[in-house]
């Protein structure tokens, strides 16, 4: 699809095919720091549940730790998860010609706010309101 297709602001110009690839390379790039993140994040729980497994003659005190830090490796695990998702349906959104439209008003995102937080999905004040509730 031509670069032109792609939602802008008044004001704004259109986006050329390198500032669509750059943004395509940025998303793409952090996808991949996610999964590495999340593969490590997954062996430091699977180390963790063998240790908790052993954990014959530790106080309540060792016992609320090894749970702690496997509930933070869980949590960190999930947040990459969530943000992997993001970035595919930026990508999606990129494939399909609709990157850079506000999903809750239609409006265009603005392309400085998509250059910072590329897998963004609501224009400013959309996620000024969302943030509010």
């Amino acid at each position: 699809m031509a670069p032109t297709a792609y939602a802008v602001k008044a004001g704004e110009t259109a986006w050329t095919a390198d500032q669509l690839a750059e943004i395509r390379a940025t998303i793409e790039s952090d996808m991949q720091v996610l999964r590495e993140e999340i593969t490590m994040a997954q062996a430091e729980v699977v180390a963790l549940m063998r240790q908790s497994g052993d954990g014959a003659g530790d106080d309540q005190a060792d016992a609320g730790s090894k749970t702690l830090e496997r509930e933070q490796e869980m949590s960190l695990a999930n947040n990459a998860r969530e943000m992997l998702l993001q970035d595919q349906h930026a990508l999606d959104r990129l494939a399909n010609g609709t990157y850079g439209v506000c999903e809750s008003c239609g409006q265009p995102i603005g392309k400085l706010r998509l250059e910072a937080a590329p897998r963004a999905t609501l224009c400013v004040p959309c996620k000024t309101k969302q943030e509010r509730r």
